[in-house]
């Protein structure tokens, strides 16, 4: 096999190692394939390099890292035929989990070269910065101002504590504005929501617990209370599975939705920007192998 693939590796990663992708590295070569190894640096490199290797085609490019690096993959393979494998070394893998790849390195390679390249739909999000697409959800309002609150230094150091720590700061300082939010035509509003594409949410959690990367749908978890004992409400809920029997909550299946009014806005597990912005769901856009 003369087959040529390329690894796109976040060092930063929680999990990272040089060991371990390197043992991934060695993993492939023994199968025959020319591998290339390319290191993010910053935010943004793996997007770039992603888009640079499609006009190589090469028989699927392997991201290794953790949601954020499958994400700007993903934003670099969309609307392409080249797909994208996933060796989880981030602090929640949550996209790992969604597909149900392990985090164990030879049992992740083993899914990506056995695995069978599958279109799945995303989200995608426009907003005054650009346009995003997103495999996992799209957090607006209180987890997207969570997100933007996190301490990158004690995030690499503690993991999941970092957004706990954040999700409480934010809590103590929370003062949202009311949203508009218009859903397939009819309008809403509400202080908070989270957009799912797939099920899990922030680990193992199911926020949308019938959606699927298969389905042309984005599943709408909105929450009507501005409180702060509204968001341990929210938040126990999700903890518990019990969220979609709130009172104050919308729950529903969309296509196309407009956000009007200004909240924080986290995609994937990064931080994206403010809104206002509009959402939709975009069939078949990737091949993810799984």
């Amino acid at each position: 096999m003369n087959a040529s693939l390329t690894v796109i590796a976040n060092p930063a990663a929680r999990r990272a190692s040089k060991k371990k992708i390197d043992r991934a590295v060695s993993l492939l070569k023994a199968e025959g394939f020319e591998v290339n190894v390319l290191f993010t640096e910053k935010g943004g490199d793996a997007e770039v390099y992603a888009r640079q290797l499609v006009s190589e085609n090469p028989h699927f490019v392997l991201a290794a890292g953790g949601d954020g690096t499958f994400n700007e993959v993903i934003n670099g393979l969309a609307g392409t035929d080249v797909p994208m494998a996933i060796l989880p070394l981030g602090t929640t893998n949550v996209l790992a989990k969604e597909l149900s790849i392990p985090e164990d390195v030879e049992e992740a390679i083993n899914r990506a070269l056995r695995g069978k390249p599958q279109k799945v739909s995303l989200g995608k999000i426009t907003f005054s910065q650009g346009v995003r697409y997103f495999c996992l959800m799209a957090g607006i309002g209180y987890d997207g101002q969570t997100v933007n609150n996190v301490n990158k230094r004690i995030k690499k150091y503690s993991g999941k504590g970092a957004y706990i720590l954040s999700g409480v700061k934010t809590l103590l300082s929370w003062k949202p504005e009311l949203l508009t939010i218009d859903i397939d035509g009819k309008r809403y509003h509400g202080y908070s929501l989270i957009v799912s594409n797939s099920s899990k949410y922030a680990g193992n959690f199911r926020v949308a617990p019938d959606a699927s990367l298969k389905e042309p749908l984005l599943h709408v978890f909105l929450m009507h209370g501005n409180k702060r004992l509204d968001i341990v409400k929210y938040t126990l809920g999700i903890l518990s599975g019990r969220h979609l029997k709130l009172k104050n909550i919308t729950y529903i299946k969309a296509k196309d939705i407009e956000v009007k009014g200004t909240a924080h806005v986290q995609v994937d597990g990064d931080y994206l920007g403010k809104t206002p912005a509009s959402l939709t769901v975009v069939p078949d856009a990737v091949k993810l192998i799984y």
